[in-house]
């Protein structure tokens, strides 16, 4: 039973973001992000479902098309290949399961991440200084 707990290395795949993750298995991961300031999380979408749970500070998502402000305590589903993304409003920490498990959490260093050319909603999202209202 021991090798049911493993220790994974916390890695930063963005200025201010550290990632870790905390369990997994096939068809479930569990992981944590630490946000630093000025640290947010670029719109994105996979095939994984997700759920998120706030444990500390604040966070305003993007979440196909609509916004949502996010405090500790709250958790919310993104389904597979929702388009979404986060800005931190403050400093904090979310837990995210996915499923099936994300195996490109499981290299030490993550891949680089070849983003198409953002859409305009998105850059007038990241023009907005949204992650700069903290309140």
């Amino acid at each position: 039973m021991t090798d049911a707990i493993r220790q994974f290395p916390a890695v930063s795949p963005d200025a201010g973001v550290i990632r870790q993750v905390l369990a997994d298995a096939p068809e479930l991961m569990v992981v944590s992000f630490s946000f630093e300031e000025a640290a947010q999380d670029a719109l994105h979408s996979h095939p994984h479902g997700q759920s998120t749970f706030v444990e500390s500070g604040r966070f305003r998502f993007h979440l196909d098309g609509e916004e949502l402000e996010v405090v500790p305590g709250d958790s919310f589903v993104i389904p597979s290949n929702a388009t979404h993304g986060c800005i931190r409003l403050a400093p904090g920490r979310l837990l995210d399961c996915f499923t099936p498990r994300r195996d490109d959490f499981l290299q030490v260093r993550p891949p680089a991440r070849a983003r198409p050319s953002p859409s305009a909603d998105h850059r007038a999202y990241a023009r907005s200084g949204a992650g700069d209202r903290a309140g």
